[in-house]
């Protein structure tokens, strides 16, 4: 791979775009609303108070840096490549999604906005915004699918806990994309006093720069500890791909270096049988929640109905950032299994003590299968996003665990 120069430097356009995806297909009403998010994040980004409130919470509140852990146990079973993972696990809340909550409802905060809005899949982003919710003062209301408030139920109560207005959505899949629909229908509603914090790097510009810029913390943390802990860069990089905050998280440090990047989708059931969510790998262009990028659709450019085991990576499009990169060759992008991904779950746990998420046991799985082909001297960084206590319960029904 040759070294890029700073590829996202210029990017997104004025008009919102990475390449031919991004922009914003909203209705006339909300293109003021976004504007004003984005002259006042812009401000925000040079403001050193907001800055220096924002990094104080990073570090007293959240816990970061996050550990970068070397498997020792996984490596030596794998008998390949070092392994280390990001620990984005132990943040608080036990994900990365706490990263660009705090970000946004300081944003909001700033703005003089009177609630906070979001959907949620897996319940962290959910959990991470009820919880910055509850440090800067607002009220939260949260959109989930049913069948993710059933999946995901642990999540749901610390939401209710924490004090968010939890709203279940029937309609659809019951699941990710429809909790969106949801969300943009409430906050077409009452955009001029709510804060619509979209949870992954999807939707219309400005929010995946947005996200993306909040999340970049990840990578640049693991580029400073793993040449602290190695003297060089890794060989690769890997991340599991939803929506792909904690992919562009960990890769947006990497993407100007000879490191190789792999974002890891869902294949579900099995891509022939058409219940996965692998997006970017069987997806075509379109338009889903306000943005162009890569979706699965039918003939009417309609989304299809989509399948993961993980509810965070139940979503049949992909942030447009992580299109433009697929079409310029920068990033792999590659699929597990339902099955992979519960054995990878099960393996990290019992081999390193640590329960991942399932989003993140794809990027385990990838893991498992790349390291013991690669030489011993070669390295792996993989995102950690979060932990898996949320999942206990729906694994131990999969597994049929007494």
């Amino acid at each position: 791979m040759k070294k890029n120069k700073k590829l996202l430097k210029n990017l997104p356009n004025k008009e919102g775009y990475y390449g031919s995806f991004g922009g914003q297909f909203i209705p006339p009403e909300l293109k003021k609303p976004l504007e004003e998010i984005e002259k006042e994040y812009l401000k925000a980004k040079k403001d050193i108070n907001f800055q220096n409130e924002y990094n104080d919470l990073l570090k007293n509140y959240v816990g970061r840096p996050s550990p970068l852990y070397f498997a020792k146990n996984l490596t030596k079973k794998l008998g390949g490549a070092k392994i280390y993972l990001k620990r984005e696990d132990l943040n608080h809340t036990g994900a990365h999604k706490i990263n660009h909550c705090i970000g946004e409802a300081l944003l909001a905060k700033r703005m003089g906005k009177k609630k906070l809005l979001a959907e949620t899949g897996a319940g962290q982003h959910g959990v991470a915004l009820a919880t910055a919710a509850a440090i800067v003062g607002l009220p939260c209301e949260i959109h989930m699918g049913s069948i993710d408030i059933v999946k995901e139920y642990p999540n749901v109560i610390r939401m209710k806990l924490l004090g968010a207005k939890i709203v279940e959505v029937n309609t659809g899949g019951k699941c990710l994309k429809d909790a969106v629909d949801s969300a943009f229908s409430q906050f077409m509603n009452e955009y001029q006093t709510t804060f619509f914090t979209i949870g992954s790097v999807v939707g219309p510009h400005p929010y995946p720069m947005i996200v993306k810029d909040f999340q970049s913390i990840v990578g640049k943390e693991a580029k400073k500890q793993i040449i602290k802990k190695e003297g060089r860069l890794p060989d690769y990089i890997i991340g599991c791909v939803g929506g792909g905050s904690n992919a562009i998280g960990l890769f947006n440090e990497f993407l100007d270096d000879e490191v190789e990047l792999i974002g890891v989708e869902p294949a579900g059931k099995g891509t022939a049988v058409g219940q996965h969510a692998a997006t970017i790998t069987y997806g075509s262009e379109g338009i889903i929640h306000g943005m162009k990028t890569i979706v699965l659709q039918n003939k009417e450019g309609k989304p299809n109905p989509v399948h993961s085991i993980a509810s965070g990576l139940d979503y049949p499009g992909v942030g447009p950032i992580h299109a433009y990169l697929k079409n310029i060759g920068r990033v792999k992008y590659t699929s597990v299994s339902d099955k992979e991904t519960l054995d990878a779950f099960v393996e990290l746990s019992k081999i390193e003590g640590i329960i991942p998420a399932l989003e993140s046991s794809h990027a385990i799985a990838e893991v498992i299968k790349l390291a013991p082909t690669l030489d011993k001297n070669k390295i792996i960084i993989v995102n950690l996003s979060g932990r898996g206590d949320k999942d206990i319960d729906y694994v131990v029904k999969l597994l049929k665990i007494n």
